[in-house]
Order: structure tokens, then C-alpha cells, then sequence
């Protein structure tokens, strides 16, 4: 009997999560709740840990990103961003996903990204690149700083669960931004060599045909060579020539106009005040004894805990940034970041809250024979993480569904962390704002979905960066000191 009542629980709880993602936006949040009701008033079971710590580090961390964004601050970003990306072009399946991870990172959510993606397109199209190797790359590794970033939402539910393992900000961060560094790469080398270069695509070759794209100057010479030699039949010595850089490829050495992108006055000034105050985060998780310390149950001195540090110090830069920047209030909160982070926060709180409730009721049936199967078998952790967060598309929610799982099947604190950032599962189904953008801006149409939900251009990306963020987690996390 036992076993059918924990059946129908996880069904609401699967039911919750799978309506929450169709309602889409709040409603993540909000029918998790009412999976909390349902479980607590109708199941009778006591209600879980409200999840208040993470909850406030999500909108500490989105109000100080919200007045950035506010006084220009994001814009700054984006334009530095820019710069970095189209002084490579030659390299930029290369650059460009690092810029993307390091830009996730500082700012705390990938959000940014969004202003990228049509400098990456122009970036690559312009020189003669096919987009999708570039674009498909950025928008995974984005994903890749959600895990890596000291003022992450996914960061915060993450500290409060592994309060008192001995892995603090610190250690995750040893382990999380190398790891994801040699997946960026890793990526970026598979993905070099991913599909058609656009001369051969046909797809391309029908856009251009329709008038729908127009050919860019680095290709014009070889395209106009390739098209007079499949109807001449005579200009195969011309379009050898001009396709393997001959005199006529002269033209495509032009260098494209680059995209510039305006940053309000003072938009550097509260980019660089925001980023200090991650800087201020990272330094005092580095360093405890930096943290004021007071008398724990037992009369020793314990430093407060980082989620009041976060709170504090983004609370504190939001200000700061508003007297400094004379922002009006009331345009902190008119933010898309502000909107963004606030569902990011109910969800994370409906779906916590729902979790905890059934896992810590159902300890017996649920967590023992999960924990002796994770326990046998440690990368079924990393699988159900990437699966869970494909399902549900979020980072938070899945941490919280699922880490607490993990630290009760006594798997070691730097395996876990290790394996966290299977995250980068919340790009299994075409689902992102960030991939239908990314989609919608390629005009070659190089950068697709498909009708298989699970076969898309960030496929391959996202399987290789998976792979090689778990792989080189589990090796690094052997000599971070606990």
C-alpha cells in the first residue's frame, strides 16, 4: 500500500512539473506549489524546507543585475563582448563560446547572450563561416557559466544544499570553471567540423537562389565562380582557382564593417561596480576568515554562511549603482532581467518546496534505493541531472529535485559537484529562448531544429560539452581539497 500512495505522489509531482513547463514562464513555480497542496493536504504529508535562502540570493542577485542593466551597464558588457568576438573572425568557433561562458559567468545568468547571437551570426557570415558552428557552440557553453557562476540562481539553490559538506564556493568553483574551460574547447574543436561549409550546403544555395540571403563579400568571388561553372560547364578552372584562394578571392579579403554596439554614459561604471561585487563574493568565499564571525550552539566562532554574504553584497551593489549611476528605482524594476529572475525565483521556489516535501517524507522508499543506485553507479547521477534538466529547463529547480538525492545516497561532495553541471541538459529539446533565437537570426539556415525534438544543431554541442565537462570534473575533483 505504502508503494502505491509514494507512486501516486511522484505522479502529482510529475504531473506539477510537466503542466508547470507547458504553462510555461511563472506557471513553473506556481504549479509546483499546488503540488505542495496537493501532497500536504491531500496525502497528508508534512510540508518540506521552504527554500528562503535560495529564493533571496536569486533576488539579491537580480536586482543588482537589473540596476546594471538599468544604468547600461549589461550594453557595456555586450559591447566588450563584441569587440572580442569580431577581432577573431577567423577563429571564432573558438572565441566565441569562451566569451559566452566568461559572459554568463560575471553577469549570472545567459541571458546575455541574446545580445551576442546576432553578433556572432553577423561575425561569421560576413567572413564566409558557416553560423551554425559558431552559433550552436555559444548558446551551449552559455549554459556552461550558469554552473561556474558565484551569483547564479542554479549557484545559490547549490550552496544552501551543500551547506555542510565541507564544499563550500570555493571548492565548486575549482572544480566547475576548469571543467567547463576544457569543454568550451572540447566543443569548440568537434564543432569546427560540424556540417557543410555553406558553398556545398544546398540549403544555402536555395536561400541565395530565392533571393532570401544575400551572398556575402568574402564569398561572392568563389560563389560567382561556382554557380558559372555547374552552367557553362567551361569555368571549372576559374571556380578551382577562386575556391582555393585564387587572384579573384582577393575580393572576400576586405574586412567587414564591424557591428558596434552603443553604451549609454556610465554603463561601464556600473558594469565594472557589479562586477567588483562578484569579485568581493568570490574573494570571501576564498578566504572564510575575511567573513565576521559569531558563536555557533556550541560556543565557537563560525563565519556567517555565504548565502547572507551574497544577499548582503548584491543588495549593497544594487544601491550603490543606483546612487552612483542616479538610476530612478522605478526603472530597476522595469528590467527584463528583473522579470526574468523573479520567475526564475518562483519556479525554483514552487519546485523546491514541492521536492523536498515528497523526498523527505518518503526517505525509506524513495532515497535509499535511489542513493544504493547512485551509489553503485555514479554517472546515473550525472544522467538523471541532464535528463531532469531537459525536461523541466531549469538549472535551479533540477538542482534542488535532485542534489538532495545525491547527498543522501552518500556520494562524496566533490563527485557531486563534478557532475552537477549535467545541467547543460536544458538544451536536450528546442525549448530555449536562446536556441530559437539562434535559429531565427541565421538566415542561412544552417542553424535548424528538426522534427525529431532531440536532433537539433546544438545536439552534438551539447553531448560533447556534457561529456567533457563530467569527465574533466571527476579528474579535477581529485585534487581539490575538501
Amino acid at each position: 500500500m505504502d508503494i502505491v500512495l509514494v507512486i501516486l505522489q511522484g505522479c502529482i509531482v510529475i504531473g506539477a512539473i510537466v503542466l508547470g513547463v507547458r504553462t510555461g514562464g511563472i506557471g513553473l513555480g506556481l504549479w509546483g506549489v499546488v503540488g505542495t497542496v496537493i501532497l500536504v493536504f491531500v496525502f497528508q504529508l508534512p510540508p518540506g524546507a521552504i527554500p528562503i535562502d535560495a529564493f533571496f540570493i536569486i533576488i539579491a542577485v537580480i536586482t543588482a543585475s537589473s540596476a546594471m542593466q538599468a544604468a547600461g551597464g549589461i550594453d557595456y558588457l555586450v559591447s566588450i563582448a563584441s569587440k572580442i568576438i569580431q577581432r577573431s573572425p577567423k577563429r571564432l568557433t573558438y572565441v566565441a563560446p569562451i566569451v559566452a561562458f566568461v559572459f554568463t559567468v560575471l553577469s549570472g545568468t545567459s541571458n546575455i547572450f541574446f545580445a551576442l547571437i546576432p553578433v556572432i551570426y553577423e561575425t561569421a557570415y560576413r567572413n564566409g563561416q558557416r553560423p551554425e558552428r559558431a552559433l550552436a557552440a555559444s548558446t551551449v557553453t552559455s549554459g556552461l557559466g550558469i554552473t561556474a557562476s558565484p551569483v547564479s540562481a542554479a549557484m545559490a539553490a547549490y550552496l544552501v544544499l551543500m551547506d555542510g559538506t565541507g564544499y563550500g564556493l570555493p571548492q565548486i568553483l575549482l572544480i566547475t570553471v576548469p571543467a567547463a574551460l576544457i569543454a568550451c574547447l572540447a566543443t569548440s574543436l568537434v564543432q569546427q567540423r560540424v556540417g557543410k561549409d555553406l558553398l556545398d550546403d544546398p540549403e544555402y544555395l536555395k536561400r541565395v537562389a530565392d533571393g532570401t540571403v544575400e551572398v556575402p563579400a568574402a564569398l561572392k568571388a568563389r560563389y560567382e565562380a561556382k554557380v558559372g561553372a555547374g552552367t557553362t560547364g567551361g569555368g571549372t578552372a576559374t571556380a578551382t582557382a577562386t575556391m582555393t584562394g585564387g587572384p579573384d578571392a582577393a575580393a572576400g579579403d576586405v574586412p567587414p564593417a564591424p557591428v558596434e554596439h552603443p553604451v549609454p554614459p556610465g554603463g561601464a561604471t556600473a558594469a565594472w561596480i557589479f562586477v567588483a561585487g562578484t569579485l568581493v563574493i568570490v574573494l570571501l568565499g576564498l578566504f572564510p576568515g575575511l567573513r565576521p564571525a559569531f558563536p555557533d550552539e556550541a560556543g565557537e566562532l563560525v563565519p556567517i554562511g555565504m548565502s547572507t554574504v551574497i544577499e548582503m553584497i548584491m543588495f549593497t551593489v544594487a544601491l550603490v549603482i543606483i546612487l552612483v549611476r542616479k538610476v530612478k528605482p522605478s526603472l530597476v524594476v522595469e528590467q527584463p532581467l528583473l522579470r526574468a529572475g523573479f520567475v526564475a525565483a518562483v519556479a525554483l521556489f514552487g519546485i523546491a518546496w514541492m521536492a523536498d516535501t515528497f523526498i523527505s517524507a518518503n526517505e525509506e522508499t524513495i532515497i535509499e534505493p535511489l542513493g544504493a543506485m547512485i551509489e553503485a553507479n555514479p554517472l546515473l547521477l550525472a544522467v538523471a541531472l541532464f535528463l531532469v534538466c531537459g525536461l523541466t529547463t531549469s538549472q535551479s529547480a533540477t538542482t534542488n529535485t535532485m542534489i538532495p538525492i545525491a547527498l543522501a545516497s552518500g556520494l562524496a561532495p566533490g563527485i557531486i559537484t563534478a557532475m552537477w553541471p549535467s545541467l547543460i541538459g536544458v538544451w536536450l529539446f528546442p525549448a530555449n529562448g536562446s536556441q530559437i533565437a539562434s535559429v531565427e537570426t541565421d538566415l542561412t539556415g544552417s542553424t535548424k531544429l528538426t522534427q525529431v525534438p532531440v536532433w537539433h544543431s546544438f545536439t552534438i554541442p551539447m553531448l560533447v560539452s556534457w561529456v567533457a565537462v563530467v569527465g574533466s570534473g571527476l579528474l579535477i575533483q581529485l585534487i581539490v581539497p575538501a
